[in-house]
């Protein structure tokens, strides 16, 4: 059972986190706590697996590379072939969903080639054809919405439009802190006493990182499906290349859209080329926040399908360390 101060510290802190020597003292301050009261209902929460960590959410191939892919798996097989994808190093999502194409999952490397070879390595293991659906344009991609606050939906962050990559010791700072800060309380200072860093080098290239759009949010990740809501879909558009920039825009910027971006069309078994996240409690609230979507996409749309995610065979961060 979730306290008063859990809730607000979700709700709260899934952007924004303080980047400032003593973060949960900020914290505490603003939430009328103590700071050692922060510490340990974080710590709780982690333990209970309602967050999964404190810290950086990377734009898509900001460093490195990353697609989505997916394949048609036999249904007595499916689980001998969740793990068979989950086995390579970069697979941080896997799903099954409603649909024919029924396992998606999200792979990471350093490079396109590093992630060919990756699909190629899964491709031979199980036997069955891979879809690659890299990223071709994001309109809106970010999973931290308010959970607890009734009638607020995700946050509508502007973004830059091309951030320039990260350097080398940015790639050390993210991949020291790829499985989230240490909940102390100079979780900076401990991570920069692992980098053989100064305190404020960590938080001035945190900040500096943020600004520049290579990290997307900075804050708490949250399993949704731990706190309620068990139905997600993905829902997938198949609208005319030259109006994707408007749809695309439109789409995210309507309630309960979580992740809007465009992918390539794959000819003749996928013909849908944007994509859209709805999260919800149950599968009529999520229908019918799709209906509204239709509504608002009308002609502009020749058709979509809605596949709802069934399982979940590995959701994680992305690692670095893997690419």
């Amino acid at each position: 059972m979730l306290s008063e101060g859990d809730r607000r510290l979700i709700d709260g802190f899934q952007r924004d986190f303080p980047l400032e020597p003593e973060p949960f003292r900020s914290v505490a301050d603003k939430l009328g706590l103590e700071e050692s009261a922060v510490l340990a209902s974080l710590i709780g929460l982690r333990e209970a697996g309602v967050v999964s960590r404190l810290g950086a959410v990377l734009r898509p191939n900001c460093a490195g590379a990353s697609t989505l892919a997916a394949m048609a798996a036999p249904a007595h097989k499916l689980e001998a072939i969740a793990e068979a994808i989950n086995a390579e190093p970069g697979v941080n999502h896997n799903y099954e969903r409603e649909h024919a194409l029924n396992l998606w999952f999200v792979i990471t490397g350093a490079s396109r080639a590093a992630i060919a070879a990756s699909l190629a390595r899964i491709h031979a293991r199980v036997g069955l054809e891979v879809l690659d659906f890299p990223l071709l344009r994001a309109f809106h991609i970010d999973l931290g919405f308010p959970i607890f606050t009734i009638g607020e939906g995700a946050k509508k962050v502007a973004r830059v439009a091309s951030p320039p990559p990260p350097d080398a010791d940015d790639i050390r700072l993210l991949t020291a802190i790829e499985d989230g800060l240490p909940l102390c309380p100079r979780p900076y200072q401990q991570v920069a006493t692992r980098l053989g860093w100064d305190e404020q080098d960590v938080i001035a290239r945190l900040r500096r990182l943020i600004a520049d759009g290579a990290v997307a949010r900075f804050g708490l990740v949250v399993r949704h499906h731990v706190l309620g809501y068990r139905a997600n879909a993905m829902v997938v558009w198949d609208v005319d290349d030259g109006v994707v920039p408007d749809v695309g825009a439109r789409l995210a910027a309507a309630p309960g859209v979580t992740l809007c971006y465009e992918r390539p069309r794959r000819p003749p078994i996928w013909r849908y080329n944007l994509y859209s996240m709805v999260h919800g409690r149950d599968h009529e609230q999520v229908r019918s926040d799709i209906a509204a979507l239709a509504e608002n996409v009308g002609a502009a749309s020749r058709g979509h399908e809605i596949l709802f995610s069934r399982r979940c065979f590995r959701q994680r961060g992305a690692k670095l360390s893997a690419a």
